[in-house]
């Protein structure tokens, strides 16, 4: 499809908020020795912190006995004896002995006093609002919470409180009560700004394991699987794994293939053509269980609704078209735009839907087929509505990207973002962080950008793209990888964290268009291109069959020739 345009030697430690003595030298060197012979360092770590660690996660495990015993043992204490006052009461809501004690426990330099003091003030007020004693609460609204000058606004909404009923309250402060999980969330939160070495944060061991499983992945090259990786060996997964052979060739559609994309349960696969047919097949057969024929020019985008029970057709007709895929029966043609319509994105919760256009226009829709709302600005190749429901992106052929607010009734624009070059697609992470968009007119390039703090954060290259319009995706198991199509009939794999070119797979004998990745299997994506075909790509054991198989070994036979 063409387009327009980390100090060793400690002699005493007050870390847990008591003196510690049982680490002394041994006149040998200096070296740092426990009471009871042994060194104070554990293979370049911390004795004493990788012990207090171990019989936090002893606790945490349900080790109760054992974890004593090591406290014992070792004579590092979990926690001094303020830390565990301090947590017995807030557990049990003694707020003046709690405020008594963040007075005497060592707090990070950072820590905003105030904020803390308005954090657990605020949840006696709350506390004596549920209980109906409402004098006393006023009391802490007057006199407590208001001298701390801390958060004005919030001080307002509390305020609004004062008459609801027990509730009615927990509703709109979005609070759980005394009894719910409040007193532990407040606890955590001020936990947070004490010294870790008084307190040690909540399952800390556990998060350092997975800081560690995070790191191995990300250098994984090929990491594509949901399994969590053994904590027994270094991780390394084998490109057997990786989707890079063709298990199925769609051959159905007479022209250039435009789009493709899977449904979110992954078990069906929909495609527009230029030759004005969209069809969905079924993954586990690959036949063809609907084909929408109701276009009069080229299918150019197919989206699924979030719940799959419908999708759109975007066409070069100046129509979208509204489908039932449980019937069939083409619901609503909507025909508001006067240009070819490019993209369509659904809005999380399934209720909305927009789509875009070449004639400046991005018109939000209903299910019953209404406009409810209009952007006008440039010539727009792809749109996404981000999967926290607070922002449309569009991109254009100004080199731009447009950031609008959803959270607003005016749904106004505010930010846009200048690029290097025109952009022919854009796609968005899970966490709604960051976005891909790929450049075209000779740039060659993938951008991914912070959605955040506004910038460009890597590149990608060594695809081919000129003249059409190219589509690229995030894919594997947990969006490792960054997947696009180009003009030089392969398909090219970066790995999403470091850039690094994976793969550039050879098929296709056109141009491809577009490349979607199964959200339910990580060994499979497809793609589209000129030559009139789909290719399904899986891991090698996925065997080929019949006409498939035939038509690929032709195909090896010329490449080889």
């Amino acid at each position: 499809m063409r387009f327009e345009d980390d100090s060793e030697k400690i002699e005493t430690s007050s870390t847990n908020g008591v003196a510690l003595t049982n680490g002394s030298s041994n006149g040998k060197g200096g070296k740092m020795v426990n009471t009871n012979g042994t060194a104070r360092d554990y293979f370049g770590h911390d004795r004493e912190e990788v012990t207090r660690l171990i019989i936090q996660s002893l606790y945490d495990l349900g080790y109760h006995d054992s974890a004593s015993r090591l406290e014992q043992e070792s004579n590092y204490p979990l926690e001094s004896e303020e830390a565990t006052l301090f947590r017995s009461a807030v557990e049990n809501g003694e707020w003046a002995r709690v405020e008594q004690l963040l007075d005497i426990l060592e707090l990070h330099e950072a820590a905003d006093k105030n904020g803390l003091l308005f954090q657990l003030r605020q949840q006696k007020f709350l506390e004596l609002l549920e209980s109906k004693q409402l004098g006393r609460a006023l009391q802490v609204l007057r006199t407590e919470l208001t001298p701390l000058d801390h958060d004005i606004d919030q001080l307002h909404f509390l305020s609004s409180l004062m008459m609801l009923s027990p509730e009615d309250l927990k509703e709109r402060a979005c609070w759980d009560g005394a009894k719910g999980n409040s007193r532990k969330d407040l606890l955590d939160q001020l936990s947070s700004a004490i010294s870790p070495s008084v307190i040690i944060p909540a399952h800390r061991l556990a998060t350092l394991l997975q800081q560690v499983k995070n790191n191995q992945i990300s250098q994984c090259l090929y990491h594509n699987t949901e399994n969590s990786p053994s904590l027994y060996t270094d991780h390394r997964c084998d490109r057997s794994q990786f989707p890079s052979h063709t298990m199925r060739i769609l051959d159905d559609h007479t022209n250039e293939v435009w789009t493709v994309a899977f449904s979110h349960d992954g078990e069906r696969l929909a495609t527009g053509s230029k030759d004005t047919t969209a069809m969905i097949y079924d993954v586990r057969t690959w036949s063809i269980v609907m084909t929408m024929k109701q276009h009069e020019g080229g299918v150019a985008y197919v989206s699924w609704s979030p719940d799959d029970t419908y999708i759109v057709t975007c066409s070069n007709d100046r129509t979208a078209k509204l489908w039932d895929t449980q019937t069939a029966e083409c619901l609503h043609t909507l025909s508001k735009q006067t240009e070819p319509v490019t993209c369509c994105a659904w809005a999380p919760d399934g209720k909305t839907f927009a789509t875009g256009s070449v004639d400046k226009s991005i018109v939000l829709w209903n299910l019953q087929g209404e406009a409810l709302h209009t952007w006008q600005g440039s010539r727009i190749y792809d749109i996404v509505i981000t999967p926290d429901s607070t922002r449309l992106i569009a991109i254009c052929t100004e080199h731009k990207i447009h950031i609008y607010d959803l959270t607003t009734p005016k749904k106004d624009e505010f930010c846009v973002l200048n690029m290097k070059a025109p952009l022919t697609s854009i796609s968005v992470t899970k966490d709604s962080r960051y976005a891909i968009v790929n450049m075209g007119h000779g740039s060659e390039q993938i951008q991914m950008v912070d959605l955040q703090y506004h910038e460009e954060v890597r590149t990608f290259r060594g695809h081919k793209q000129g003249k059409f319009v190219i589509k690229s995706c995030f894919g594997g198991a947990d969006e490792n990888f960054v997947v696009s199509g180009s003009e030089d009939c392969k398909i090219y794999v970066w790995h999403k964290e470091n850039g690094q070119l994976m793969e550039s797979l050879e098929g296709h004998t056109g141009t491809v268009n577009c490349v979607a990745w199964n959200p339910t299997n990580p060994q499979m994506f497809a793609s589209a291109g000129d030559d009139k075909v789909v290719r399904i790509w899986s891991v090698a054991s996925e065997s080929m069959k019949g006409k498939d198989r035939d038509e690929m070994a032709l195909f090896d036979e010329m490449i080889d020739a």
